[in-house]
């Protein structure tokens, strides 16, 4: 039975119009915190995702990741009778999300001034590809589309490397944290003044806002930065090495790092070899140290070396695949893989909420709704 202490968002009501990815992404980590998420699909056809795979006993993956602990009603918007159940929905709420593109809610009569009406207080917001102002507002977009525009491609992949997807839908994703981080400022800010808001994302900002030292150093150097594959563009060395049965990331972030390194490959030499002896010269000599580094890591194997440079405090790692991530022994003491029960399906493991507290409940383990499946609840 559901733990009846608080949660974060109790009480909070949230009427979803969107689907795909960003903005459900959005309001599933709304839904984890506590909001009571009210989805508004498309009679019949539903939410796109619906039809994404892969099916599992002829439900969609795709679909169930992204919409736990959310309740469905469906309503065709075009219809009025419908449209008046939409005006219920949001005389009682606190926020609207949308995902159309600028100017189908107008064109339905769902205006700002419309929703003003009903309820005053309402945070009224809307997650497009490109924004509700500007040249590009009413372009189409997808991820990959919005990788491609944000810059974020031209600095992923091997040096000397076509343009490369991040392989995570990072332009969707980024643009739902934003979203709910929006959201949850405005909520509180409207506790102070009582007013509703009208809120614009942005997939294409939410990219920009990610290119952090990228931009920097163009503006720093008048270089146009490409990919450099998997080191750091300003810290040395800070990548992966090949082992004798994977691979390794090592991060030696500041000096005390390096020195210790240096100490634990058993070549202490390199702390007062003159290319290597600032950050700034490793970085001017990073092919050649990492040609030394290479040589002495290859003949042992990860596990080994992490043991070593974990009790030399150096910042390491393995490179994990999706299956390791799943049974790993950290991944799995922060309950970050919860088990979802799903009628007519089974137990499905997903990614747990990464927000933990220690005062709130956050329970992701009410699973996706079928489509219209709260329909009775809200219209009888």
């Amino acid at each position: 039975m559901m733990d009846q202490r608080r949660q974060m968002l109790s009480g909070i009501k949230v009427i979803d119009l969107s689907r795909n990815l960003a903005a459900p992404f959005c309001t599933m980590i709304l839904s984890d915190l506590g909001a009571e998420v009210i989805k508004v699909e498309e009679p019949l056809k539903g939410d796109d995702a619906r039809t994404y795979g892969p099916f599992i006993n002829g439900k969609s993956g795709y679909f169930i990741s992204i919409n736990r602990g959310k309740k469905s009603v469906t309503l065709n918007l075009k219809d009025p009778a419908d449209k008046e159940k939409l005006a219920g929905l949001l005389s009682g709420a606190d926020v609207m999300i949308d995902n159309f593109r600028p100017g189908v809610l107008d064109r339905l009569g769902i205006t700002e001034e419309w929703v003003k009406s009903l309820n005053p207080s309402l945070i009224f917001a809307s997650l497009t590809g490109f924004g509700q102002t500007g040249p590009y507002r009413t372009k189409a977009a997808y991820d990959m589309v919005v990788q491609g525009y944000g810059g974020i491609m031209s600095i992923t992949g091997q040096t000397g490397g076509e343009p490369t997807r991040v392989g995570v839908s990072i332009g969707d994703l980024a643009a739902g944290l934003y979203a709910a981080i929006g959201i949850l400022a405005d909520l509180y800010a409207r506790e102070k003044t009582g007013r509703g808001d009208r809120l614009d994302f942005a997939m294409m900002d939410c990219q920009v806002a990610l290119l952090e030292n990228c931009m920097i150093r163009y503006i720093g150097t008048g270089k146009v930065p490409g990919p450099i594959g998997n080191r750091h563009a300003s810290i040395t060395p800070f990548e992966m090495f090949p082992t004798a049965d994977g691979n390794l990331i090592i991060c030696a972030g500041n000096t005390k790092n390096w020195l210790s390194l240096c100490d634990a490959v058993g070549l202490p030499e390199l702390k007062t070899d003159p290319r290597f002896d600032s950050n700034d010269k490793r970085n001017e000599h990073h092919d050649a140290l990492r040609e030394i580094l290479v040589e002495v890591l290859r003949p042992r194997g990860t596990k080994a070396w992490l043991k070593l440079f974990e009790d030399a405090g150096i910042p390491c790692g393995p490179v994990n695949n999706i299956a390791h991530v799943m049974e790993d022994e950290q991944v799995r003491a922060r309950n970050m893989i919860v088990s979802i029960d799903y009628p007519g399906v089974g137990e499905i493991q997903a990614p747990g909420c990464p927000i933990k507290s220690r005062e709130y409940v956050i329970d992701p383990r009410t699973p996706a709704p079928e489509l219209g499946a709260n329909n009775q609840e809200f219209f009888g």
